[in-house]
């Protein structure tokens, strides 16, 4: 874990950065073709961090047809794979030595509060590119058992061009779950950042640069979805588009993919997950730490949050007890204050989608105000069923909503009565209750006894609508950016009758 500064440290950090503001394109730093900009604010402060440009379907063919040029040349698609390995172990390498920077820009940009930019973002953005460099030169193809007069060998090639589209909630470690095994793969990759969290793409691209990975395989293109995320969907030379966000915009990349080329789309999309406490859960109080913490990390603005706690009536008091206590250790504030474990919501708009969800009337345990425009406490509110607009749409802020039951099957049924399927937990002493409920809830990932998604070596994604197409994160991750080719060799004697 990292050392941190005090809160005038990091504060004076901020000050001295510069901050890329141009799009990262064929190994440089390119303005729009149309010269056109858009701001990038603190959303903590309001403040103008910097003009980003603003790119357009220009800028994305232009971009496409170098990244194309880098792939079939074969710069990076057809170095050894221990030599892919050893130009991503330096990116790695650079960005240790940056980690500072690179958390003070994630939390400027976004309202991370610099204790999760620092602690988990830059930490777990540096293990994922290692981990999936690492494995480059040690996933095998096959030899399936043919006859003797055949040998057949199945390889695997890397994709083509990739477009990977990217989350505001999680800007540093999107980007890595998503170039770690395009680049492993051998891809040429153009990153859409998000509007409101372009900085750090662009900072890792310069890096990358500096790295050795060639010019027209890393290029991070900046603007807003319909003028860069919707072209990169429909262009007919993108191979594939990765997309991590809203299950309304997933939708639209499906259809600009049947639209165009049929190229291949993997999404990550919402989630309303469940957090189902029985009454046989031990030490309530390590269980109430676990549900505040998937509820309020990251102020809720995370697809796998707990956002759903879904409670035995024999354990819910007790358990509200040990929960009101520790949302005392969750203060809001300054993202740069190291003490601070709730930040600012992303934007203005955002920050007022949250806020509608509050003045709904529900009965309110815990916080429910906001402060500054920006903040929203931690919020507990107890709901009296699951159709509550609360239970069912995915708010995105640091609000848990409470629900009861009476039992096992009553808590598996209400858990997954919902549309998404992401993430999900239960609580429970009994083993075999345990599993008996991890196979029944209709989720992606499914945490027993804790909150949480795995690590880097196991797959994440979603059923239902909160996923389609691919899991992100482990050895799946790599089968996404990837084609599977069977090579079929003929070795008898025997000619064709009809040859000769």
């Amino acid at each position: 874990m990292a050392d941190l500064l005090t809160h005038q440290e990091y504060q004076a950090l901020s000050k001295a950065i510069d901050f890329p503001n141009c799009a990262f394109i064929d190994g440089g730093f390119k303005k729009a073709a149309s010269g056109d900009t858009f701001e990038t604010i603190n959303p903590a402060t309001g403040e103008k961090l910097t003009d980003i440009a603003a790119c357009g379907v220009e800028d994305v063919n232009y971009t496409v047809l170098k990244a194309r040029e880098a792939f079939d040349d074969g710069r990076w698609s057809r170095l050894p794979p221990s030599d892919r390995k050893d130009v991503l172990i330096r990116l790695c390498k650079l960005i240790t030595r940056n980690a500072r920077e690179l958390a003070v820009l994630e939390s400027i940009d976004s309202g991370k509060t610099i204790y999760d930019c620092e602690t988990v973002d830059v930490p777990e953005t540096i293990h994922c590119l290692k981990w999936h460099a690492e494995a480059i030169d040690k996933i095998y193809d096959q030899m399936p058992p043919a006859s003797d007069d055949h040998v057949a060998m199945i390889v695997r090639e890397p994709v083509g061009v990739v477009g990977l589209v990217l989350p505001w909630n999680f800007p540093l470690l999107m980007l890595a779950w998503k170039i770690g095994p395009a680049l492993a793969a051998g891809c040429s990759v153009i990153v859409k950042p998000a509007e409101e969290t372009s900085i750090t793409a662009l900072r890792i691209a310069e890096l990358a640069m500096e790295a050795g990975i060639p010019r027209g395989v890393f290029n991070v293109v900046t603007g807003t979805g319909p003028e860069v995320g919707e072209p990169l969907g429909r262009h007919m030379d993108v191979d594939v588009v990765s997309f991590t966000g809203s299950t309304e915009t997933g939708r639209r990349f499906l259809r600009y993919a049947a639209d165009s080329n049929l190229k291949e789309v993997i999404l990550e999309m919402g989630g309303k997950n469940p957090c189902v406490v029985l009454e046989d859960a031990e030490d309530l109080d390590l269980v109430a730490a676990h549900v505040i913490n998937g509820a309020f990390w990251n102020m809720g603005e995370n697809c796998s949050a707990s956002s759903r706690l879904i409670v035995q009536e024999g354990v819910k008091e007790r358990l509200l007890e040990h929960m009101l206590a520790h949302a005392r250790e969750w203060p809001v504030g300054d993202p740069l204050g190291p003490e601070n474990r709730v930040g600012a919501l992303v934007s203005k708009d955002h920050f007022n989608k949250v806020c509608s969800y509050l003045e709904s009337g529900q009965k309110v345990l815990l916080g429910g105000a906001s402060h500054d425009g920006v903040y929203v406490e931690p919020t507990i509110v107890e709901l009296s069923g699951n159709d509550d607009p609360m239970a069912r749409e995915e708010i995105f802020g640091p609000v848990l909503s409470v629900l009861t039951v009476k039992g096992f099957d009553e808590a598996i049924a209400m858990a997954n009565d919902t549309e998404y399927g992401l993430a999900a937990s239960i609580f429970t002493a009994n083993g075999k209750r345990a599993l008996r409920g991890a196979r029944a809830l209709r989720a992606g990932t499914v945490t027993v006894n804790c909150f949480g998604e795995g690590d880097i070596t196991t797959p994440f994604g979603g059923y239902k609508q909160s996923g389609f197409g691919g899991r992100d994160n482990s050895l799946h991750a790599h089968d996404q950016y990837t084609q599977l080719k069977t090579i079929w060799i003929d070795l008898s004697d025997r000619q064709d009758e009809t040859v000769g």
